[in-house]
């Protein structure tokens, strides 16, 4: 697997241990990447809305506060032997323009601390996150918590599951991103899939209880965990290595973060095309309630369109 060439890191300047920066040192240290910080920075706030004339000395106070905070962290990273170029931008539009600095730069991954809200923590998903998770064109590793500043277990996350609305590739883009982010870490690999059998009892399905439908069940299941171990096999992910589970994913895998102190979950933000094509659902309720980080693998939005 190739190293990473270039990752962006998307600071932020009131976090005084920030995750993501630990995270994005330790992945430039072991990849030889060249790392692009930028800080997307509101414009000062007005007191007084309500009034014409803004505080320009406020103004130029907001903006030294963080150009400081620029100069400190360009001084720290270099003094620890890293190239890197470290901006401020203030913009009334962070995601925009977080989207176009990912358009210029064309970076492996994209950083970012996890943005928990003061007062419902962990019970939703900041509207920027949220945007990120939907919106950006490469992956995006948003920062929990940092166990080791280096993960040192990686888990992917798929779905194998073969329905007529599966994005085929969206497992392939899952392990190949684990790997390219395990080869560089020296961590370990697991493969995990939580099937959840609940679905192919809501359809038209005629069943009725007794030992049929049993025997339904376990036809099922043994049908997903051989197109899970057909997966797993064709990445060489060793059997000691690979996880099947029954259960909805959010709390498994969550459970799963917690007993192995996995340190990275990779995930894809698209499994399926149509009215459920984003699995923001497990996506969004694990961002919270991972003890670990998140690893989101976007499909493109051509191939996307190709599996309509």
């Amino acid at each position: 697997m190739a190293h990473y060439q270039r990752l962006l890191l998307i600071a932020n300047p009131n976090l005084k241990e920030a995750p993501a920066l630990l995270r994005a040192i330790a992945l430039v240290r072991a990849s030889g990447a060249r790392l692009d910080v930028r800080a997307f920075i509101e414009p000062a706030p007005m007191e007084h809305p309500w009034e014409e004339n803004r505080d320009e000395e406020g103004d130029q106070r907001y903006q030294r506060h963080y150009l400081h905070w620029k100069d400190q962290t360009l001084q720290r990273l270099n003094a620890q032997g890293l190239e890197v170029n470290v901006q401020v931008v203030f913009t009334c539009d962070p995601l925009l323009d977080i989207l176009k600095c990912v358009e210029a730069l064309k970076p492996d991954l994209v950083i970012k601390d996890v943005t928990l809200d003061p007062v419902l923590g962990r019970a939703f998903v900041t509207p920027l996150d949220y945007h990120l998770l939907r919106g950006c064109p490469v992956a995006l590793h948003l920062v929990n918590q940092v166990r080791h500043e280096l993960p040192r277990r990686i888990v992917a996350a798929v779905d194998p599951f073969d329905t007529v609305t599966q994005i085929h590739d969206v497992n392939d883009a899952i392990i190949q991103a684990a790997h390219t982010l395990a080869a560089q870490c020296h961590a370990s690999l697991h493969l995990l899939y939580a099937y959840d059998l609940s679905p192919a009892f809501n359809g038209d399905t005629p069943l009725i209880s007794g030992c049929w439908n049993m025997a339904f069940m376990d036809e099922l299941r043994e049908s997903l965990h051989q197109a899970f171990n057909t997966l797993a096999e064709r990445y060489g992910i060793a059997p000691e290595h690979r996880h099947f589970f029954m259960g909805l994913p959010t709390p498994v895998i969550s459970a799963f973060v917690d007993e192995y102190q996995a340190d990275v979950v990779v995930m894809g933000t698209v499994h399926r095309v149509g009215t459920h094509r984003f699995i923001g659902s497990t996506m969004e309720r694990a961002l919270y309630s991972l003890q670990g980080s998140i690893l989101a693998v976007r499909q493109s939005d051509s191939h996307v369109e190709e599996n309509r």
